[in-house]
C-alpha cells in the first residue's frame, strides 16, 4: 500500500500519522532509530562480498529518509542483507514502513525490493518469527511511504532482523542496492537506565572520557573539550564545546561488549557514525566526580509520555538530582524545547507544559515556587537538525536558566 499526501506529511514530521491526521500533534515516535536506543548487534551478506558496515546499518534506522547506498560492493539479485538490532526494551510493533522508494539514474545502482522484517523475544540469534514484509516498488514523488503487509501475531520482541534482498530494477549482473531506512511504531516499555556511560574510549576518531552520576553524565573528548549530557534509557545525549568555541553534540549508547556506539556532530554538521572501544588508559582531562545538573543545565533525560505534559515514572532519579542541583537558586527559569514535528502553536503550548510538569515536580521536591517560572519555547530554538531523528532527538530537551 502506497501513501500519498497527508500520510507522507505524517511521516516527515509534520503531520501525524493516521487517526490524528486532522489534529496537529506529532506523529508517534520512530521506535525503530538509533536515538530511540535501537542499536545494530549483527550485520551478515552470507558468502557474498558486500562490504556492509554498521555505518550502514545505522543508516537505516537514522530517521533521515534519504536514500543510501546499502551494498558499497556489487551484489546480484539472489545476495542478501541481514541486519540484527537490539531495541532498548520490550516492543510490540503496530507498522512498518519505507519511505522514498526512489531510483538512481544508473544502470548499476537500484533500489532494494524484497523487504521481511523478523523479531525475536529470545536473543539475538533467535529464534526469529515473521513480523513483516513487502515487495518494494519505485515511488513517484519523493517523500511518499510504502506500508509493509504486518504478520498476524506480533508479539513482544526485543530484537529485531532486517532482511533485504533481489532489487527493485536490477539492469546488470553486478549491482550495487540502495535501501532509505525502516520506519516502526507501536509501544515500547520503559527502558532501564543504563549505568555503562563511565570509563574511557577510543578508537578511529574517538577519543572520550566519561563519569556517570545515575542519569547525570559530565566527560570529556579531544583530549580538552568538556561535555555534559543526561541518560534517557539506552541513549545518551550529550553536548561540548572546544576551547575555540566550536560545539559538538554525541548520542551514545554503551554497548553489552564495553563498546561506545554513537553518533557525532560537530558545528551544526550531519551525525556520523562515532564508535569507540574501551580502553584502560588513565583518564587525562576527566573531573573528578560528576556535577550534578544545575543552573545552565541542558536536559534530554526527562521523559514524557508521547503528546502529553505527564512525567515518565522513570525520570524522578534526574529530577531529584536536578533540585538538588539547584537548592539556593533563584530566579530559575524551565524551558521547554521540541522538535518540529506537529503544527507549530501546538509544539509551543505542549513544551509549556511540559515545562510546567518540571516546575510542579520540582516544587513538590521540596524547591521555592516563588523562584521558579515555567516558558515553552517550541520549535523556535532548535539546536540541531530536524531533518533527520538524531537532531529532532536533541531539539527535544528542558533548559535550565538563572538568575544572578
Amino acid at each position: 500500500m502506497t501513501l500519498r499526501p497527508l500520510a507522507i506529511l505524517a511521516l516527515l514530521g509534520l503531520l501525524p500519522f493516521g487517526a490524528a491526521l486532522a489534529q496537529d500533534s506529532p506523529a508517534p515516535p520512530d521506535l525503530m532509530s538509533f536515538a530511540q536506543g535501537v542499536l545494530p548487534v549483527a550485520v551478515s551478506t552470507g558468502e557474498a562480498d558486500l562490504r556492509v558496515t554498521p555505518v550502514q546499518a545505522i543508516a537505516a534506522i537514522d530517521g533521515n529518509p534519504v536514500g543510501f547506498v546499502m551494498t558499497p560492493r556489487f551484489g546480484t539479485p539472489a545476495d542478501a542483507v541481514e541486519i540484527t538490532y537490539a531495541l532498548p526494551a520490550p516492543t510490540r510493533f503496530e507498522r512498518f514502513a519505507v519511505p522514498n522508494v526512489l531510483e538512481t539514474p544508473s544502470p548499476s545502482q537500484t533500489f532494494f525490493r524484497d523487504i521481511q522484517v523478523l523479531g525475536s523475544a529470545t536473543s539475538a540469534e533467535g529464534p526469529f518469527v515473521p513480523l513483516a514484509s513487502g515487495a518494494l516498488s519505485t515511488h513517484e514523488a519523493r517523500g511518499t511511504v510504502t506500508e509493509l503487509t504486518l504478520s498476524a501475531a506480533q508479539p513482544d520482541v526485543l530484537w529485531v532482523k532486517l532482511r533485504l534482498s533481489d532489487g527493485v530494477d536490477v539492469q546488470v549482473e553486478k549491482t550495487f542496492f540502495e535501501f532509505s531506512e525502516l520506519i516502526g511504531n507501536g509501544t515500547q516499555q520503559a527502558a532501564p537506565l543504563s549505568e555503562g556511560f563511565s570509563g574511557v574510549w577510543d578508537g578511529r576518531g574517538v577519543d572520550i572520557e566519561l563519569a556517570q552520576e545515575g542519569a547525570s553524565v559530565t566527560g570529556c573528548y579531544d583530549g580538552e573539550s568538556a561535555l555534559a549530557g543526561t541518560v534517557d534509557g539506552k541513549v545518551l545525549r550529550a553536548m561540548g564545546e572546544n576551547a575555540a568555541g566550536i560545539p559538538s553534540q554525541f548520542i551514545l549508547i554503551a554497548a553489552e561488549d564495553g563498546g561506545l556506539r554513537g553518533l557525532r556532530s560537530t558545528n551544526g554538521a550531519p551525525f556520523k557514525p562515532y564508535d569507540g572501544e574501551a580502553s584502560d588508559a588513565a583518564p587525562v582531562c576527566l573531573a573528578p566526580e560528576p556535577v550534578l545538573p544545575g543552573c545552565g543545565a541542558v536536559l534530554h533525560g526527562i521523559g514524557f509520555d508521547f503528546d502529553s505534559d505527564v512525567i515518565r515514572a522513570e525520570s524522578q532519579p534526574l529530577l531529584a538530582a536536578l533540585s538538588e542541583g539547584l537548592s539556593g537558586a533563584t530566579g530559575v527559569e524551565i524551558i521547554g524545547h521540541s522538535s518540529s514535528e506537529g503544527a507549530e502553536d501546538y509544539n509551543r503550548d505542549l513544551s509549556q507544559r511540559r515545562a510546567a510538569s518540571v516546575v510542579a515536580a520540582l516544587v513538590a521536591l521540596g524547591l521555592d515556587g516563588a523562584q521558579i517560572t515555567a516558558t515553552g519555547r517550541g520549535e523556535d530554538d532548535p539546536i540541531a537538525s530536524n531533518d533527520d531523528e538524531a537532531g529532532r532527538s536533541m531539539n527535544r530537551r528542558v533548559e535550565v536558566r538563572c538568575g544572578e
